[in-house]
Formats: C-alpha cells, structure tokens, sequence
C-alpha cells in the first residue's frame, strides 16, 4: 500500500505555555485534529492531494481562531485584505491571490485562479471581480469582525507599529497543508490574513509561488508560515525541493538547513510544514513554537503546538 500523508500548520512565533490558557490550547488542538480529519478523509476515500489540501484550508479559513478567511486580522485602513496560494505537484499548476478583500474563502480563489485563467497570481479588484464571475461567496465586513483581532489593531495604532498577526507573543498566523496521496500526488497550500496593521497593501510570501508555497512530485510540497520578507528573500518552500533535486538531501536535511541555518542567518523567523514523495513529513520551525498537524496513513493524528 502507498502512503497517504497530511501535515498542517496554524502559524509559528512566540508562542509561549505560560502565556497560553489551558481553554485556549484545547481550542487550537481540537480545530487542528479536525483540519486535518477533512484532509485525511479526502486522501483515504482515494481523494487527489489538491483536492484534500483546498478543503483542509478552507475550514481553517472558516475557523476564525486563526489569521486566514474569516479570522484575518484588520490593516491600518482597518480592513482585510488577504493572501492564498496554492500548487500541484503532479502538474506543477499554481494559483494565487494578492490582497483580497471580503472573499469569503481566498483559496478557493486561488484554486479558481489555476483552473479557470491563463494567469497565477491575481490581486486585488481585480481578482475580486474574478472572483465575482466564477460564482465565489463574499461576506461584508462584519463576518471578518473579530474582538481580539480589533484590540490588536487599535493597539498597534496607538504604537503606529506593524506587527505580526499578534502584538504580545509576535504570532505567524499564517494557515497551510500539504498532502501525499495513494496516487503519490503532492500538493501545497497556504492561506493569510498577513499583518496586523499593515500599510501600502503589503504582500507577504503566501502567494508568491517558490516562496511561501511549492509542490512538485518528484520531489516535496511545502508550505511556509513566517516574516514573509525573508522567507520571500530565501525563496524557502523551493529552496527545501532544490536541496533535494539537485543534492540528494533527504526531506529533513532539507528543512533543516533552511530553516536552522540559511532563515536563522538572514534574520528570518517562523517554520514550514513539508512531506516529500515517499510520505516523510517534516514540522520544522526556529520560533519558540508552530501550531501543527500531521497524520500519516490510519496512524494516530499528531499534533504540537511548542517547541
């Protein structure tokens, strides 16, 4: 039998045990074990990998527990504007948004971007009326509303600083999965709400191919949570598969050393989640912590949330 594999992450930063309510851990475990059941169900059922990485972030979208979809946090207009990417291994076809507002579930859009358009990347209104002709839902303003969200606006306001998804414990709140299925299929995807109180429509690595997201079956699918600044200098997500093509490192190595030494020297903070051809998943981040997921073939769901 060929394994079937899913990895998926919440966001990685300072995420502390002591600044963390036992309520709120429960919360975090309990939605990534049931992210990861919608992916896996696909991938058992003889589902594509795309197909299981789409639904597995489409719910974390609809949770608004993390910084993607409905839990996106405000920018400095006081608005959301939101990244999504993801790419098929078996095709290498990729699709993208940049900077979307009120669309209900941005890699949905992203996925429509791949199927139905000569393009990869569309932003702004102009991949909101793409959006509106392929039949996508949009939700007002008040369905992104989120209480923590706002407070965490309001005070980088008053400091005028752009912050990382969360002011006291400097989050990551991106959300992504990647996929292996029976097929051995890979794919990627990675879902954003970017940073609190961003200016100047600012674009992090989310939906730039290469960067933040990257599937290619002959070698990994990986999908990048972090400051985006830097994991778009590092060319991350396709730097780990360059390290296996042309090196022969194993999944780990690859990790490893981006992550541990090549991020780490450039200043760059935050994780990945990868699983290469063969079904190994690496969970790998230099942050204090990384919500995360993983669950190969019928074994027991695994998930983390500290170092």
């Amino acid at each position: 039998m060929k394994n079937i594999a899913i990895a998926i992450h919440g966001g990685a930063g300072t995420i502390l045990r002591s600044a963390m309510s036992a309520e709120k851990e429960i919360q975090y475990r309990q939605t990534l074990q049931k992210a990861i059941q919608v992916g896996h169900v696909v991938l058992a059922n003889g589902g594509t990998a795309i197909k299981a990485v789409l639904q597995t972030v489409q719910f974390l979208e609809d949770d608004n527990i993390f910084n993607a979809g409905k839990g996106s946090v405000f920018t400095h207009e006081g608005k959301h504007e939101m990244d999504a990417s993801l790419m098929c291994g078996s095709t290498l076809g990729a699709g993208a948004v940049a900077g979307v507002r009120n669309v209900k579930n941005p890699i949905l859009l992203a996925n429509q971007v791949r199927l139905h358009s000569e393009h990869v990347l569309l932003s702004g209104a102009g991949a909101e009326i793409f959006a509106q002709e392929q039949g996508l839902s949009f939700a007002d303003d008040a369905y992104f509303y989120d209480e923590y969200r706002y407070q965490q606006w309001l005070e980088a306001q008053r400091t005028d600083s752009v912050t990382l998804d969360h002011t006291e414990d400097r989050k990551f709140g991106t959300v992504g999965a990647v996929a292996l299925d029976a097929a051995g299929n890979l794919a990627a995807a990675t879902s954003t709400g970017g940073m609190t109180n961003k200016k100047f429509n600012r674009i992090g690595d989310t939906p730039i191919i290469g960067a933040g997201t990257y599937a290619n079956n002959a070698t990994c699918a990986v999908s990048c949570t972090g400051h985006g600044e830097y994991f778009m200098r590092a060319v991350v997500a396709y730097d780990v598969a360059c390290l296996i093509e042309y090196k022969n490192y194993s999944l780990q190595q690859a990790c490893d050393y981006v992550v541990q030494d090549k991020l780490v020297q450039l200043g760059g903070e935050g994780g990945l989640i990868a699983v290469d051809k063969e079904g190994n998943i690496q969970l790998s981040f230099n942050s204090e912590g990384m919500y995360r997921a993983y669950q190969l073939n019928n074994e027991p769901i695994f998930t983390a949330i500290y170092k």
